[in-house]
């Protein structure tokens, strides 16, 4: 009857995991390249058979499966396994601004940090005051050769990411306003965005800010180029991949499945007090 305890309060830290999860996902419908996250659980089945031999006692010292308690052989319901990062695309919306960048395809654009370089489809950038690209937090945008310093209206970026200005307007870029690449009159490479991609996606590990590092299991960046760089447009910006409505329903759903848990302890312990109190006296 004491398993019964630890049966409704595993799925009661699981379903409270899943709320963190959602709550976060809800917080950042507005953030620019935001993935939304999703909980990964285990079955009791799962735990059962992890279990199976193990006496009380644990054989397999690595793995999340420890975080759960062992009450003799038996599992124990069900634990969080891991938070998942869904990272299916966001719409592209218009913005008019061409400091915004937003890319058609897998991949990342390169942030130089003082912790080291990072990584994000957040193309919702800014000039600096130095006249670089940069985050909003005021990291410098990365291209291939380094650090991308540009003038206000006098550069523009093509679905290659080659990010083009015109020499011969430098010290008056308002002339270049409302004319195409094509009607510049001396257009010179500055440089190409720095797009990067990694063999197992999924183990990056979120840094806050719209922005990703690597980790032993993502394996290093890889810069990409010719067909498998994504579409660069400019000009645009990509939206979170958050489904107001679907995640509101898992929160009901979350809430629910938290209660029943809730109202399998309280039934657990009202029997387990009628047995006490009353059984054994007889």
């Amino acid at each position: 009857m004491i398993r019964g305890w630890y049966t409704g309060a595993s799925g009661m830290a699981a379903q409270q995991v899943r709320l963190d999860a959602i709550a976060n996902n809800l917080a950042n419908i507005d953030t620019d390249g935001y993935k939304r996250d999703v909980t990964v659980s285990k079955a009791f089945a799962q735990l059962l058979l992890r279990r199976m031999d193990d006496d009380g006692v644990y054989l397999h010292p690595l793995g999340s499966g420890d975080r759960a308690p062992i009450i003799g052989k038996v599992g124990t319901g069900v634990e969080a396994n891991e938070v998942f990062t869904q990272l299916e695309q966001g719409a592209l919306k218009g913005t008019e601004n061409d400091f915004d960048l937003a890319l058609d395809g897998p991949g990342f654009m390169c942030v130089d940090t003082p912790y080291g370089e990072r990584y994000t489809r957040n193309g919702s950038f800014i000039l600096g005051k130095e006249g670089y690209l940069e985050t909003k937090e005021g990291y410098p945008v990365l291209g291939e050769q380094g650090a991308i310093r540009v003038k206000q209206n006098n550069f523009q970026v093509d679905k290659d990411g080659r990010v083009w200005v015109n020499a011969d307007y430098q010290d008056d870029p308002e002339d270049l306003v409302g004319r195409e690449q094509n009607e510049w009159d001396n257009p010179v490479l500055l440089d190409t965005i720095k797009l990067v991609d990694f063999e197992t996606v999924r183990y990056l590990a979120k840094q806050g800010s719209s922005m990703w590092k690597e980790t032993d299991e993502s394996g290093p960046a890889t810069t990409l180029r010719g067909q498998s760089r994504p579409t660069v447009i400019q000009g645009f910006t990509e939206a979170s991949n958050v489904n107001p409505v679907t995640e509101m329903v898992r929160m009901i759903e979350v809430n629910r499945a938290y209660e029943a848990n809730q109202k399998t302890i309280q039934t657990e312990d009202a029997t387990l007090g009628k047995l006490i109190n009353e059984v054994a006296k007889v």
